[in-house]
């Protein structure tokens, strides 16, 4: 038979692959010793068949990449990329890839929480209050998360570089034509278009890491990738204050992520995409229509309750990362000494205090998962359930010392927010680990409109609502200022306010019109007349109180999401097991089919000499 026939022979499936499906064909392939002795006596053949690699070196070479296991078995039959168990075997491509990635999502957070070291100055420039300054960070969480759902179903069938270089190119732009706005509907407008480039890459950007790497692997980097996070947002004071304050204007602090972006864009186009499912050996799978994906992720317990318990994250992290600067300012000025305070010194400790919880509380997390769940299979959730509950009193206590201990402060709010930053990088590898690879992206896309609809959307605006109607109630009862007094005022409050939570979401976009109307043509000094600092410090101070009943509650939501992990990490593992040995099969059947026909030509042709 002829070379070029030889190369398109039949080669079965490895029997590794087989014996992991099937453990008795070990042990009776071990058992019987005069197997090999049967095969060596078969008479030989004209068949092409080739049952073992002749280059044993270069198998061993491979099987240290593979991960372990039935998926690494069928991936080696299949002739998939190699996918790296350990540091030492990751590949230069997907460093590249991965430190990509984790520098736009520094960025991306950068540009998020920049005009949050600078939001006094954004107060003073546009003549606005509290409600309208919290809905410039509300604005931009809606169209966020209204437009993640589209990238979703886009990232799920697309070019995944392409769509994430369009998305960061449109939120540079935005963010530098945003800058040069004297309005501020234009300057909201443009915050609003901030969000739709940002959607692009966080609901694309994992699912690109879950497709190179798996189990501890993902786990590692996944928290690099979200630890970005807090840096990023600690960044994001540090660089909006100084740079506005070396510049002697806020809106040049808003320039400084655009000229980074356009880097990114260029670093994104050089990014290769992998095949969806290539880490797990599913390539083969196909994308289901987005009506079923949805109902799918609807019947997902574990992916309904912990995406119920990372919203109440975002609430809380969406609420702090806004106000807390301000908060604290206005905390601090109260202590004996402190009346010549800057604001710029506060968002820079708070800045700073923010990425060292985010540089140990991402990989803390991460690490505690990958060491519990050798002995407890369903202790990611309860990880993330233990740092919502243990952050929960921290903060509370942060808000009650921060005009009296100005040190006892800052540690509360540093160890609040590292036992916070506990669930990024584990709420995200539960996703992916209890959705198929095919529907990440979705997955992905519907969480994060969940947890922003319900979590940091609302509650910028919430909080400076809150504290509005605070500061108006100590307005007309000066004797009713202090802790105790007002308890019951801000339960009131609160009450009133968490009746109404749900048609918060859906009226947002109105008030929003609403509050703009009224309050643009407020002036800074009459708000300084209005409210004296005293009724803004304790306006804000009851208004955050509510963020930690909302950790609470996202413990509790965790806590549940623990009671069905297992099975639901089963089924996506079964289903992508399934989708694999199809696969196989067909490969196999193709093989014999080509190899009959190469039999019946070489036939034919031998009939004819």
């Amino acid at each position: 038979m002829s070379q070029k026939h030889q190369k398109q022979s039949y080669q079965p499936l490895p029997t590794a692959a087989a014996a992991m499906d099937n453990p008795a064909m070990t042990q009776s392939s071990s058992s019987s010793g005069g197997s090999n002795e049967n095969v060596a006596n078969i008479p030989p053949t004209y068949s092409s068949q080739q049952l073992m690699p002749s280059d044993s070196d270069s198998m061993e070479e491979e099987r240290q990449l593979r991960p372990t296991g039935t998926a690494a078995n069928l991936g080696a039959g299949l002739g998939l990329p190699t996918v790296p168990t350990r540091l030492s075997a990751v590949g230069r491509s997907q460093w590249f890839t991965v430190s990509v990635l984790c520098f736009v999502n520094l960025i991306n957070y950068m540009d998020r929480f920049t005009i949050a070291g600078v939001l006094k100055d954004v107060q003073n420039d546009f003549q606005i209050g509290n409600d309208s300054a919290g809905l410039l960070q509300t604005v931009f969480v809606i169209s966020y998360m209204v437009c993640a759902p589209v990238f979703g179903y886009l990232g799920d069938r697309y070019s995944r570089p392409w769509i994430m270089s369009v998305g960061v190119a449109l939120w540079c732009t935005t963010t530098l034509l945003g800058s040069y706005m004297q309005s501020f509907g234009w300057f909201i407008t443009f915050r609003a278009l901030v969000g739709i480039g940002e959607a692009s890459y966080s609901t694309i950007a994992p699912t690109i890491i879950s497709d190179l790497f798996v189990d501890h692997m993902r786990s590692k980097m996944l928290a690099m990738f979200y630890f970005a996070i807090p840096v990023g947002s600690g960044m994001g004071y540090i660089v909006g204050s100084k740079t506005a304050h070396l510049a002697n204007n806020w809106r040049w602090a808003l320039r400084v992520t655009p000229i980074l972006g356009v880097a990114a864009v260029l670093l994104i186009m050089l990014i290769k995409d992998p095949e969806r499912g290539q880490s797990e050996g599913s390539h083969s799978m196909e994308a289901t229509s987005y009506k079923k994906d949805i109902k799918e992720l609807l019947k997902n317990r574990s992916f309904m309750l912990s995406t119920a318990g990372f919203t109440c994250v975002a609430f809380v992290a969406g609420a702090l990362s806004w106000w807390g600067p301000s908060f604290i300012y206005l905390g601090m000025k109260m202590q004996p000494g402190n009346e010549n305070i800057v604001q710029d010194d506060v968002a820079f400790n708070f800045g700073v205090i923010t990425m060292l919880a985010g540089l140990l509380g991402v990989p803390l997390g991460s690490f505690l998962s990958q060491y519990l769940v050798k002995r407890y299979q369903s202790a990611d959730p309860v990880i993330c359930a233990f740092g919502l509950l243990l952050s929960a009193p921290l903060l509370f206590g942060a808000c009650l010392m921060v005009s009296s201990h100005e040190l006892g402060t800052y540690l509360l709010i540093f160890f609040g927010q590292l036992a916070l930053n506990l669930n990024w990088a584990v709420v995200a590898d539960i996703l992916l680990y209890v959705v198929v690879p095919t529907r990440r992206s979705t997955a992905e896309a519907f969480q994060i409109l969940i947890s922003h609809a319900l979590g940091d959307a609302g509650s910028p605006y919430l909080v400076g609502a809150m504290s509005e109607v605070i500061m108006k109630h100590l307005r007309k009862h000066p004797d009713a200022s202090g802790l105790t007094n007002e308890l019951q005022s801000m339960s009131q409050v609160l009450e009133a306010q968490l009746v109404n939570a749900t048609e918060v979401a859906t009226k947002v976009a109105s008030e929003a019109i609403q509050s703009l109307q009224t309050n643009l043509t407020k002036s800074a000094d009459k708000l300084a007349e209005q409210f004296t600092e005293l009724e803004q410090f304790e306006g804000l101070q009851y208004a955050l109180f509510s963020t930690s009943f909302v950790e609470v509650l996202g413990g509790i939501f965790f806590l549940f999401t623990a009671c069905f992990i297992l099975k639901d990490k089963y089924k996506a593992a079964q289903r992508v097991a399934g989708d694999k040995g199809l696969a196989v099969a067909a490969k196999d059947v193709e093989s014999v089919n080509s190899d009959c026909l190469v039999l019946y030509t070489d036939i034919a042709l031998r009939e004819r000499a």
